[in-house]
């Protein structure tokens, strides 16, 4: 029996993707009470560090969406010590190009100082620590805008 016209065979399991991971911004992902959001916003704008509401950011297709999506994700996981947060406000937060060394990955002081910001507002705030990545067209760095 021969195979169907354009078929063709899959790779082993074993072997190895030769696949670049797709230009990324790095991101903390941030519940922001909406009383604090603009005061928030200000302080880490001075630091070089970019507030982006989920719902409302550029290039993101469904921004609404996605962050009841990611609101809902992180508030459940939690089960019911973040409750007060389901009607907070998704954010990432970005790094501004002062952070960023030429191809060098980000550096400790930049999570550091974020870190240390977002403890200022501990009432107002709810995340975990840790970064994520999301496409670079949908958080572009400020000089982009």
């Amino acid at each position: 029996m021969t195979p169907p016209e354009g078929w063709l065979p899959r790779a082993p399991a074993w072997v190895a993707c030769d696949v670049m991971r797709r230009p990324h911004e790095n991101v903390a992902t941030v519940l922001v009470d909406p009383r604090v959001l603009r005061d928030l916003e200000l302080e880490l704008a001075g630091l070089d560090l970019w507030v982006w509401q989920i719902a409302t950011t550029p290039g993101c297709p469904d921004g609404p969406r996605l962050a009841f999506q990611v609101r809902r994700r992180l508030v459940e996981a939690r089960r019911g010590a973040w409750d007060l947060a389901a009607d907070w406000v998704a954010v990432w937060i970005s790094f501004g190009d002062s952070w960023y060394f030429g191809a060098e990955p980000l550096p400790w002081s930049a999570h550091a100082t974020l870190w240390d910001k977002l403890a200022d507002f501990p009432d107002h705030t709810r995340y975990r620590l840790g970064l994520g990545g999301v496409p670079t067209d949908m958080v572009r760095r400020r000089t982009e805008v």
